[in-house]
């Protein structure tokens, strides 16, 4: 995993931007505190990369559990911040006045965990099926997993409604798997 740069970047302004055209007043707390810690931790990381993201090897054979709490919160680079803070923005804002804070922030912090145990499953899975042990090595970082739960769980609170992915209209039960694939796209691994 490659070394990022620290410090104000493109991806990050522009990020800044979008979160003062929304009002930090308009926030909810929790939403706000996600966008906070995940900013907080992208200028200021706790580690390296190559020493919080989450890799069977890593976290299964080697029991260094911790990663499963440091990986959703760091990211790549300013872009994968910028894409995932935007989508935590607008997700947050909806589920949290729907859900209330309180249950927001347990929902976080169970799908932060959640979604890196369902990625390991996945990774031995993939070596046990392709018979190939380099899947164990793979190693992930970021808050994709968590916003794609909140997406399903969103579409299951807001049914039948139409999002616009890249200007295209969507129905909201195919926008989630639309949006996976946009995000691979535009930033891979």
């Amino acid at each position: 995993m490659q070394q990022r740069q620290r410090g104000v970047s493109p991806g990050l302004l522009l990020l800044l931007y979008q979160i003062s055209q929304v009002g930090l007043q308009n926030i909810p707390s929790v939403t706000l505190g996600v966008l906070v810690l995940n900013i907080f931790l992208f200028l200021s990381p706790l580690r390296p990369l190559s020493e919080v993201c989450l890799s069977v090897n890593e976290a299964v054979h080697r029991k260094n559990w911790q990663r499963l709490l440091l990986a959703p919160f760091h990211h790549a680079d300013d872009w994968h911040l910028y894409y995932n803070m935007i989508s935590m923005l607008w997700k947050g804002i909806m589920l949290e006045r729907k859900l209330k804070s309180m249950w927001f922030a347990y929902i976080i912090a169970v799908f932060s965990v959640l979604i890196g145990v369902v990625y390991m499953v996945l990774e031995l899975l993939l070596v046990l099926i392709l018979d190939d042990p380099s899947y164990e090595m793979n190693c992930g970082v970021g808050f994709s997993g968590v916003l794609f739960a909140l997406k399903v769980l969103n579409n299951h609170y807001n049914p039948g409604r139409v999002t616009s992915v890249f200007g295209l209209p969507i129905s909201s039960k195919y926008a989630c798997w639309v949006e996976l694939v946009a995000i691979h796209l535009i930033s891979p691994g």
